[in-house]
């Protein structure tokens, strides 16, 4: 194709009328600068050489009635000189055309065009013998005649010479000459005036029938290198990997079928051939009648004989199901009769499959395959429009669920996605015709209730939720145990636009987080206070630290023996002008939300140190550290700051940490806590027992106290067994990895009398005293290195 376009672009500019021909240009006289002249020239050569052995024949056989003419009072041996002349000046312009190199080429110089210009003129000279030489012995009649075959050859010539004008014009000078003279020798001056004009008024003729026959020429040659155009754009469309055309008759048979057209639909084009189009596309479900929406769509438009473009319908192949995309417009023949459509058509089943993902993963999750928060949204919007017609009520519950984060900080987060995938499993099979499950993101889920009744319909799925959802699930050979925990609103009694019914399950949920999980709560008015309090709690806990309103209490750990002063527990209080005293139970989770807890921790660590400094040198400070302090890269060199910026000897600082530091994948707890040991700072493992089991942790870093939480001690003081045996069990192991042991929450002398029986080395609680402040603190030492606590 490309070749082809190369080759007749260089042909010149057609032009719009006749006459925007250059007269010299046509004559062959110059070359414009304008196009591929020498193209020009040989659309004149072809013309001319078509009718090459006419003029031949038509000379010859003129020549022949001139010498019939003459034979009375001419020489044979004259006329038949004259024939032999006459004859080599028809091959002439053969000899020539052979000899300039110019066959089965579409480009001739201009030079040859004027060469053949030359041979034309050698005939006119040929034919002036007789009208010169001859004429004048031939009688009136005789002379006639000879006019009336010059007159024959002038016209014939002319016409048939209309591709050479020059070569023309030419012939008709040189005839015209000779007959004037001749005609003039003889006085005959109406002859001689009647030939001139003749002449010119055939010269003018021939000139533009010359014109004619070349504007007819590159009109034909247009529409050729068109049609070549078309058919080879159509044979490389056809050949194409993915469009084909489709034609079909006035009763919608399939005629024509391309091999691309059979290809797409999966069969032989003899087999398509006459098929109705709409059979083709229904496939399997034309006998049932069960036709796809986008097949009726396409059978209206050949209804209505309606042109149509990008039309996509299902086709139900023999094996599997395609896309095809159609364009087509209606055909009607000269009389206005319709014929059928034909069109063109794509498979798009490989991009409609692609669509189709892409629309599904927007809508859906890609590891449950629940429904996202986009569609629950929508569901939801749904729900509260009926209900705003209907005068009914929907309902939306969110599910969070227990536990979960510490399945994926200890089994990992693939462990994690699988118990993801069977809770959504779970969550599925609860679920009725009017209800829609869905996951918002991470471990927290939702549901949407188109009607929710009288409201006890809520209750009872958030009851059958957290009752299915916290049974045992096997996950990679564990066997692990989460809950969950909902909250729910009702529509629109609870809010009437999405965001409002979404915010007020959240309150709700939120709610059954804090009180301790696998609950229900339902929304209430409120909560709405709750959250707006909680709100303006965090900000006025971001801007704690700068105006300096939290503060430090001390809480005594003595010896379980001698019942003296070892230590102190440093616990944070906050004192807020607005919402005074604030407990650590409500302000630390909101700082851990908030993610506040490592720099008030860093605060509190700092603070420790510099207050410490002041006691006794046998007096520790024990400070709790958080599991978000342990993983900041730069927390070892906090602890050094603080050290070095207070002169407190390491030795006489305890970090006490939980079981949870461990939980997070990863080493750089047990790194970090090497590194604090390697200073010579002390290590306190707090509330041992009360979560995941740490025997674990206790081989991999040196602890140097471990902590009994309350819970036991007031078990063992109860006579509790087991409680008993897990103090037994944690005294024992903590003498044979040299570590200590620290009772927590001794309240009576009972309790400090079973702990100290049960091996325990230090204890703390109310019965050796409250958190004090630090000014009682240091007014507890007075002027004495060791206090008795009793």
């Amino acid at each position: 194709m490309f070749r082809y376009v190369a080759r007749v672009s260089k042909t010149p500019a057609k032009p719009s009328t006749a006459r925007d021909l250059p007269v010299m240009a046509l004559l062959g006289l110059c070359d414009p600068p304008e196009g591929d002249w020498d193209h020009f020239r040989a659309i004149q050569y072809t013309g001319l050489a078509r009718y090459a052995i006419l003029r031949v024949v038509t000379n010859l056989v003129l020549g022949l009635m001139v010498c019939q003419l003459f034979s009375g009072f001419v020489p044979l041996w004259q006329l038949a000189g004259w024939m032999g002349m006459l004859g080599a000046s028809l091959y002439f312009p053969t000899v020539l055309y052979r000899h300039s190199g110019m066959v089965n080429h579409d480009h001739v110089a201009r030079r040859f065009v004027l060469q053949l210009v030359a041979a034309t003129s050698l005939i006119a000279f040929v034919w002036c013998v007789p009208i010169l030489v001859f004429a004048p012995m031939a009688t009136q009649m005789e002379l006639a005649a000879v006019w009336t075959i010059l007159a024959a050859l002038v016209v014939g010539g002319t016409l048939l010479l209309n591709a050479l004008p020059l070569g023309a014009f030419v012939f008709n000078l040189v005839l015209m000459a000779a007959s004037v003279i001749a005609f003039w020798q003889g006085e005959n001056i109406v002859t001689v005036g009647a030939i001139v004009c003749f002449s010119i008024l055939l010269a003018l003729s021939g000139f533009e029938n010359a014109r004619a026959y070349l504007m007819f020429k590159f009109s034909e040659q247009g529409l050729a290198e068109k049609d070549e155009v078309v058919s080879l754009l159509l044979r490389e469309f056809e050949e194409g990997d993915a469009d084909w055309l489709w034609q079909i008759d006035a009763g919608r048979r399939i005629v024509a079928a391309s091999p691309r057209f059979a290809f797409a639909a999966g069969r032989e084009a003899s087999e398509i051939e006459g098929m109705p189009l709409t059979q083709l596309i229904a496939g399997k479900h034309w006998e049932s009648g069960n036709l796809a929406p986008s097949l009726h769509i396409l059978s209206d438009k050949l209804t209505k004989r309606e042109s149509f473009s990008n039309l996509v319908v299902k086709v139900h192949g023999e094996e599997k199901t395609y896309w095809w995309e159609l364009s087509a417009s209606p055909r009607y023949d000269d009389n206005g009769t319709f014929m059928g459509f034909r069109g063109v058509g794509s498979d798009v089943t490989e991009s409609r499959e692609s669509a189709e993902k892409i629309a599904r993963l927007a809508r859906f999750d890609t590891l449950t395959g629940l429904p996202n928060r986009l569609q629950l949204t929508e569901a939801l919007d749904r729900a509260l429009k009926e209900c705003e017609q209907w005068n009914c009520r929907c309902g939306f519950l969110m599910i969070d669920l227990d536990r979960f984060k510490s399945v994926n900080d200890t089994l990992g987060h693939l462990v994690g996605d699988r118990l993801l995938a069977q809770v959504s499993l779970r969550l599925r099979s609860l679920m009725g015709k009017d209800e829609l499950c869905g996951r918002l993101g991470g471990d927290e889920f939702a549901v949407v209730m188109r009607d929710t009744g009288d409201g006890q319909r809520i209750s009872d799925l958030a009851g059958r939720i957290i009752d299915v959802l916290s049974r045992p699930y096997e996950v990679d050979q564990h066997t692990l145990f989460i809950g969950a925990s909902v909250g729910s609103a009702t529509g629109t009694r609870d809010g009437r636009t999405v965001e409002t019914l979404m915010r007020s399950a959240d309150l709700a949920l939120y709610r059954s987080k804090d009180e301790g999980g696998g609950r229900h709560n339902v929304y209430e008015p409120k909560l709405h206070s709750h959250a707006e309090e909680r709100r303006v709690m965090e900000i006025a806990l971001r801007k704690a630290l700068e105006k300096d309103e939290f503060s430090l209490a001390y809480q005594p750990v003595v010896d379980a023996s001698s019942e003296s002063l070892v230590a102190f527990e440093a616990l944070i209080r906050w004192s807020n002008p607005e919402f005074g005293q604030v407990s650590p139970a409500r302000f630390i989770p909101l700082a851990e939300d908030a993610r506040l807890v490592v720099p008030i921790g860093n605060w509190v660590l700092h603070r420790a140190c510099r207050e410490a400094v002041t006691w006794p040198a046998n007096v520790r400070v024990a400070v709790n550290v958080s599991a978000e302090q342990l993983y900041e890269p730069d927390f070892v060199e906090t602890v050094v700051e603080a050290l070095s910026e207070t002169g407190l000897a390491p030795q006489r600082l305890e970090l006490e940490v939980t079981e949870s530091v461990f939980l997070r994948e990863g080493s750089r707890a047990g790194e970090t806590l090497d590194q604090i040991l390697a200073l010579g700072v002390g290590l306190s493992l707090d509330d041992f027992g009360t979560g995941y089991s740490a025997l674990g942790y206790l081989s991999k870093t040196r602890f140097t106290t471990i902590k009994v939480d309350r819970s036991f001690v007031q078990g063992a003081a109860r006579g509790a067994q087991e409680s008993i045996a897990i103090i037994r069990a944690v005294v024992a192991m903590a003498e044979s990895l040299g570590m200590s042991t620290t009772a927590e929450g001794a309240e009576t002398e009972h309790e400090v009398r079973v702990i100290r029986d049960l091996g325990c080395k230090k204890i703390q609680g109310y019965f050796y005293g409250r958190p004090m402040t630090a000014d009682d603190v240091q007014s507890l030492f007075g002027g004495q290195q060791t206090a008795m606590f009793g």
